[in-house]
């Protein structure tokens, strides 16, 4: 039977496995550091909103520049400790997005493949590392195709369907839905729509990062 690390035990594995190794800084390369200071500033929330088909959905930075390099970094190359640099991104993201108000966060769900590659969920990692109180109530319904160059009616179409709730928060908990990179939105829109005709009440959605409207990358 294999062995079945908890996702806590396994970012803080990684995290002091970073801390051995030769680091260069993730938003420009400077030798010895994890993220540089000047980089550093360049995470600093700005937060911004969007609508998309009727949805709210607030993101903390621009998807561009020093902070899509970090949140490859964390996406890709399995730097989880940048999660904490991210996380003040997504909680000015949420706060906008609850208009000040207690809620409950529910992180868009990651698929069986992209956990078993990463070991671990980003949306889910930064949520908890800004501190917010995570629901998970959706889970994966069936697999999608990727969503990059997808444009946004292909984003649609491959989305829909792709959710289901599997839990219902306490009477009168108000939700906002939490990704970590927003293009197109169709992602969050089809998890609003699942989570409402549950019964959920969605107040918005949030991003710690928010592409460009001509970009159609997730």
């Amino acid at each position: 039977m294999p062995l079945v690390v908890p996702d806590l035990v396994r970012t803080a594995l990684a995290d002091a496995l970073a801390l051995l190794l030769p680091v260069a800084c993730a938003g420009c390369d400077a030798p010895d550091t994890g993220l540089c200071t000047e980089c550093l500033s360049l995470l600093r929330p700005a937060p911004r909103s969007r609508r998309i088909d009727g949805e709210t959905v607030w993101s903390g930075l621009a998807f561009d520049g020093v902070p899509a390099r970090v949140l490859r970094a964390l996406k890709t190359d399995g730097r989880t400790g940048l999660a904490r640099r991210l996380a003040p991104a997504l909680g000015a993201g949420v706060r906008r997005a609850a208009g000040g108000e207690p809620v409950l966060v529910v992180p868009v769900p990651t698929s069986a493949e992209a956990f078993r590659r990463r070991g671990y969920r980003v949306p889910d990692l930064i949520a908890r590392r800004a501190g917010l109180e995570t629901a998970p109530l959706l889970t994966v319904a069936r697999r999608t195709a990727d969503q990059r160059g997808l444009d946004r009616d292909a984003r649609r179409s491959n989305v829909a369907g792709a959710f289901t709730v599997r839990g219902v928060p306490r009477n009168g908990c108000r939700v906002v839905i939490v990704d970590d990179v927003v293009t197109t939105g169709a992602t969050l829109v089809e998890a609003a729509r699942v989570l409402r005709g549950a019964g959920v009440e969605v107040v918005g959605c949030a991003a710690v990062a928010a592409t460009p409207l001509r970009d159609t990358g997730r």
